[in-house]
């Protein structure tokens, strides 16, 4: 059952994406839901939450709730914005454990790869890392 909750928010999110079949019109979405997602609060813009490794400032929040974890997120750029909101809604209210667990297969899926230059793809991955940081230590404080 638990598989079917971490599915369900990916199938979900490749649902949207598969409404458009220009690969334009899918980066577009990205950006116009970069642009209504909620930002991360101001205080934590600093270098303590900022992503090593990416091309954009990016900065990623967690905190740990009723035993799940929930993210904040924000970047200089909207598509980098966009990948990182929707990392965070895939990943964000589960537990570590569901969280480290994840196999993450819609990025592949929506086909946003393809607009990232190798630098933006690195970063991609040390958002991911990062995510899957704050689960690890949220798990170690059990």
């Amino acid at each position: 059952m638990e598989n079917m909750i971490k599915d369900a928010i990916q199938e979900e999110i490749i649902a949207d994406f598969e409404m458009f079949e220009d690969p334009d019109d899918k980066l577009q979405y990205l950006i116009d839901m970069a642009e209504e997602c909620c930002e991360i609060d101001p205080r934590h813009k600093t270098e303590q939450y900022l992503i090593d490794g990416c091309q954009s400032r990016v900065w990623i929040d967690a905190e740990l709730r009723d035993g799940k974890v929930y993210f904040s997120s924000d970047a200089d750029a909207l598509i980098v914005k966009g990948i990182a909101g929707l990392l965070t809604r895939a990943l964000g209210g589960r537990t570590p454990e569901e969280i480290l667990s994840t196999e993450l297969y819609f990025i592949d899926r929506i086909g946003i790869r393809s607009y990232l230059s190798p630098t933006r793809a690195n970063g991609l991955g040390e958002m991911l890392r990062q995510i899957r940081r704050y689960a690890l230590a949220f798990s170690a404080k059990k």
